[in-house]
């Protein structure tokens, strides 16, 4: 352990010591909840990483993140033969005798400076069905390395874990087709499987099949990173995949609360992607609508009040109400921090309607935008 406490040092004068300007991305809160970016997916070179846990909170606190959770590999008996030899090839680490509470414990100082709320985590890695899922929330990782995988997730759920299973069908594990498999029918009704990674940033990307099970299964919609090597650098634009949690207050208790209510969506690209009811109350609390009538019939101006984008499409309305004539092709789009207007032409003699659309890159079922009316009168 005193060779661990002298790498600790090293590395937090090559990283810790940088103070970076937090860029947050701008995203509204809801009505009645504060709006948390997330990433509860990441790795440190005390499992297949290749960055020192401070590096973490660094780059967390760069993008302007509120919560992180370090889940490195834990390895019951039966899958560790298959994967330690190459994880401490890639890590140039001896993990032999360290504490799976290493990477939190050497991060905790940092976020807590940073103000990152920093959630204790683990990801439980069986080279078969039920394959890889993390548990969160926990009070001591080493309680989870037990010879069999069923005895780690009933440790976990002892310490009141939130558990999720994490890029499903990635092509390591089922090169041929995503399954749903017996396993995880035994963790749903055992209560130790409450969400899914509809999105990984690493091996997976948007999974459909998580998403349709997300739905059918009630499951709380999780996106994370996944992130192995060191965070890139990103353009204006860009990010990495987060989940938002839709939280009573900016808290470690209070998201762990919103993960076992469901009240999170995905942030991945330019869609958002989760339960539509959240999605409606982020569009309405992100967009400001102002109709005025004209000579020719109504403009409509929407202003962006994020760094979100939209991309509207018209859905079946009235053909007396013509507005939105091309984004079968071209969706209408609003671009952050930005205001745009178009024209509602009325014809034969009608005063008013709704206009229907679709958001295209609010995804409420797989592949599927959120439909949404804004009325004129």
């Amino acid at each position: 352990m005193k060779t661990v406490k002298i790498l600790s040092f090293v590395f937090f004068l090559a990283f810790g010591a940088v103070q970076v300007q937090a860029q947050r991305i701008v995203i509204p809160d809801l009505k009645e909840y504060k709006t948390l970016q997330c990433d509860f997916h990441i790795h440190t070179v005390f499992s297949d990483g290749t960055v020192w846990p401070t590096v973490r909170i660094d780059e967390a606190y760069r993008e302007g993140l509120d919560a992180i959770s370090i889940t490195e590999h834990i390895y019951p008996v039966t899958s560790r033969r298959v994967y330690l030899q190459e994880i401490e090839s890639q890590s140039n680490l001896s993990l032999k005798g360290i504490s799976h509470n290493i990477s939190y414990e050497l991060a905790k100082p940092l976020a807590k400076e940073r103000n990152i709320i920093l959630i204790r985590g683990s990801e439980i890695t069986c080279n078969t069905s039920p394959w890889h899922s993390n548990a969160i929330f926990l009070d001591n990782s080493d309680e989870l390395d037990k010879p069999e995988w069923m005895d780690s997730f009933r440790a976990a759920k002892a310490q009141n874990a939130f558990f999720f299973w994490n890029h499903p069908g990635r092509e390591k594990d089922q090169p041929d087709t995503t399954l749903w498999w017996p396993e995880h029918t035994r963790l749903l009704q055992e209560g130790m499987m409450q969400g899914i990674e509809v999105v990984n940033g690493g091996s997976q990307g948007y999974s459909a099949d998580a998403h349709r099970w997300a739905l059918e299964k009630k499951l709380t919609f999780l996106g994370n990173s996944d992130i192995h090597a060191p965070m890139p650098p990103f353009a204006p634009g860009q990010h990495r995949v987060m989940t938002l949690v839709f939280a009573k207050e900016r808290t470690a208790e209070a998201i762990h609360e919103a993960l076992r209510e469901r009240r999170t969506a995905i942030y991945y690209e330019d869609f958002i992607i989760g339960e539509e009811t959240y999605l409606k109350q982020l569009f309405e609390s992100t967009l400001e609508w102002k109709i005025d009538k004209t000579d020719d019939g109504v403009l409509v101006t929407v202003r962006n009040k994020s760094d979100l984008t939209f991309r509207l499409k018209k859905t079946g309305s009235d053909a007396r109400l013509v507005y939105f004539r091309n984004t079968a092709i071209i969706p209408f789009t609003i671009v952050p921090n930005s205001e745009r207007s178009f024209t509602v032409r009325l014809n034969d003699g009608i005063t008013g309607g709704d206009i229907n659309f679709s958001v295209e890159n609010f995804m409420v079922e797989p592949n599927k935008g959120m439909r949404y009316s804004v009325k004129i009168n």
